[in-house]
């Protein structure tokens, strides 16, 4: 009868606490207002949207239709070493928030022991298994607001993990191009090199006959030679492009080359309108967002700090001195009880914890929308730059065709003998000059390409957007 009695009790005082703890103390979550913008300054059409940060970003490198390129990108999740620290990162965040979780649940354990004591005139034997519950009761939501904290910290660390990726594929990308660009610009010296050994023969002889000074052979000497110096020092920043591309895919410079080929590219068209939800799935914008809701549940779990802490208790075994006997029922033996534990008088330190934990979390406030307004800036900016450069492309392929036109008609009047060859010398190196320009207007170009859709979260293909529900399902 007292071992059914105690039993109802326990059994009442645990469904009545367990009741009591359904709220939790401190504030529940909500997304604050972040800086916003209906349209974009460089860019009409674009529209405020659900925002949403975990939605798939898609293969954007296919839309250069390289496939040089997107085999290399397709590297970077396997071998790339620092995306792989953020792999790991985000699974130690997991395995916290899973206990966290665990914490909310009894804890059942089970011990056996066997000792033996005595003195100068007796020796006894004791022998005791038993089975263990504990259990901390919740009452002010202190484990909640843990587990929701630590959720928040896994879901931060997948938002590092996709921006590491996103970062490296997006250097991968510059940094091909750039080598690419590079190519085209090597190719170019050395066929210039050609022309200008030619240049030479042809000025040397007519030296040799007396028709022109050797002002004209030293000046056509020094355009070729300073070609040649000009297309070696691409070649080392080629080398130094190959050697990062290698370490981005998780290679050692050594053990990676990417031959030369000229250059070819498709610029991805960027459509007339594109809504704001492909700004919110940047990942640093997730990371600030998931960074602040744990914040919040931080200030609650150092509010819950003011009240007690509930614990319930309970064992069952045997004990007995005789090994044979342990299991017959005179042996069984039992405890259970709650254990309250609570600060009366801690100098003002709890307070200061919430303090802390509120400054925190308006830290974290200021932080989100200010990556937030960061991010605007960086769409603007390369939008701006996009459409800028579409038009000096188009003025530096003019400037290009003359240059080369007069390079062309000044040499035929120095054939002719109308005019000094110090006349070729300038023009063909102004043609050159304009050519070059216009690959670093490309690369530039490229890069650009590159950098907006990084801005952007990933690309912009719409269809890839996550329905209404899509954020909350992230923070259950």
């Amino acid at each position: 009868m007292m071992n059914n009695r105690i039993t109802q009790v326990f059994a009442l005082t645990l469904i009545s606490l367990v009741l009591a703890g359904c709220s939790a103390v401190g504030p529940d979550y909500q997304r604050p207002d972040a800086p916003s913008s209906e349209q974009f300054k460089e860019a009409k059409g674009w529209k405020k949207a659900t925002p949403s940060d975990l939605q798939p970003k898609g293969a954007w490198w296919d839309l250069y239709q390289d496939d040089t390129l997107s085999a290399l990108i397709a590297q970077v999740r396997i071998s790339n070493q620092n995306v792989a620290e953020y792999a790991a990162d985000y699974e130690k965040a997991k395995a916290v928030a899973e206990e966290a979780g665990a914490n909310l649940y009894p804890s059942i354990g089970a011990t056996a022991s066997a000792t033996r004591s005595g003195s100068q005139s007796q020796t006894s034997n004791a022998y005791s298994a038993q089975g263990t519950v504990s259990w901390e009761i919740d009452l002010w939501g202190k484990l909640r607001r843990t587990r929701e904290a630590d959720r928040a910290s896994a879901q931060a660390s997948a938002a590092q993990l996709a921006s590491a990726i996103l970062s490296a594929q997006s250097s991968l990308a510059q940094y091909y191009f750039q080598l690419r660009v590079l190519d085209e610009k090597i190719r170019l010296y050395q066929a210039n090199i050609t022309v200008y050994q030619h240049y030479l023969k042809v000025v040397t002889n007519q030296y040799k006959v007396g028709n022109i000074s050797s002002a004209s052979v030293s000046q056509a000497q020094t355009q070729l030679h300073s070609t040649r110096v000009s297309m070696l020092d691409l070649q080392w920043q080629r080398a130094q492009y190959e050697h990062a591309i290698a370490v981005l895919i998780g290679k050692p410079p050594a053990a990676f080359s990417l031959a030369a080929q000229p250059l070819s590219f498709q610029l991805p068209a960027v459509p007339k309108t594109l809504p704001s939800a492909l700004l919110e799935r940047r990942p640093d914008i997730a990371y600030a967002e998931r960074n602040m809701a744990s914040a919040n549940a931080s200030v609650g779990v150092a509010i819950a700090g003011y009240y007690p802490d509930l614990s319930l208790s309970a064992s069952a075994g045997f004990e007995n001195s005789v090994l044979g006997n342990l299991f017959e029922l005179p042996s069984r033996a039992w405890s259970v009880g709650p254990s309250l534990s609570g600060n009366i008088f801690d100098f003002g330190a709890t307070k200061a914890q919430v303090k802390q934990a509120k400054a925190e979390y308006a830290a974290n406030i200021a932080n989100y929308r200010q990556t937030v307004l960061s991010a605007f800036q960086e769409v603007e900016d390369y939008l701006v730059e996009m459409q800028v450069l579409e038009k000096e492309i188009q003025a530096q392929q003019l400037a290009t065709q003359f240059a080369k036109e007069s390079a062309r008609v000044t040499y035929n009047q120095f054939k002719l003998g109308m005019i000094d060859y110090l006349d070729v010398a300038t023009t063909e190196a102004t043609s050159l000059s304009q050519q070059q320009s216009q690959l670093s207007l490309i690369s530039t170009q490229l890069v650009n390409s590159v950098q907006l859709i990084a801005a952007l979260g990933g690309g912009w293909n719409s269809d890839q957007l996550p329905r209404a529900k899509a954020q909350e399902e992230t923070t259950e």
